[in-house]
């Protein structure tokens, strides 16, 4: 690994740390903030080779707008299905279709996959079971579509779409 994308990498993840730290304390208190530059350092020196494979190119202005546009989708995705599973537990005479189904990403690295794995198990009504290489295994609650093409579109498409925004 070169020097300046260790450095990069080594950043980021201070930043990235130092953020949550900030988010965890809500505070900004001045003793608190040091302590959180100095303890998100030290974190930072032993992890950032783990950490991610990200650097400061992360930050760039049109990446952090596309990850609030993602939350925001992922915000609106999450209401819905938790308004569709709340329908089904409510309604148990309803017919309900559970299976596995699968689709294929055009994500390339394994945490970009790992963000849209994440996305789609925290959504109820489905949960990822695998991904391999580029094939992603779903637990679909109610399947709608068998289709891989279809499951893409109805499940991952709307991540998808920002994330190879975000890590392309």
């Amino acid at each position: 690994m070169e020097a300046t994308n260790k450095i990069s990498k080594f950043l980021f993840t201070w930043i990235v740390v130092f953020l949550v730290w900030l988010a965890f304390t809500s505070t900004f208190n001045i003793v608190e903030v040091i302590t959180g530059i100095i303890v998100s350092f030290i974190i930072a020196i032993f992890n950032f080779g783990y950490f991610t494979n990200m650097g400061l190119k992360s930050f760039s202005p049109m990446r952090v707008l596309y990850f609030f546009q993602y939350n925001a989708v992922f915000l609106v995705a999450l209401v819905k299905s938790n308004l569709n599973v709340a329908r089904i537990v409510l309604s148990p005479k309803l017919p309900i279709n559970t299976g596995i189904v699968e689709f294929e990403t055009k994500l390339e690295s394994d945490f970009a996959k790992m963000v849209l794995a994440n996305s789609i198990t925290l959504t109820p009504g489905t949960f990822t079971i695998d991904f391999v290489d580029s094939t992603f295994y779903i637990h679909w609650l109610d399947v709608k579509v068998t289709d891989p093409e279809e499951v893409y579109r109805e499940i991952a498409e709307p991540f998808e779409k920002i994330l190879l925004k975000i890590f392309n």
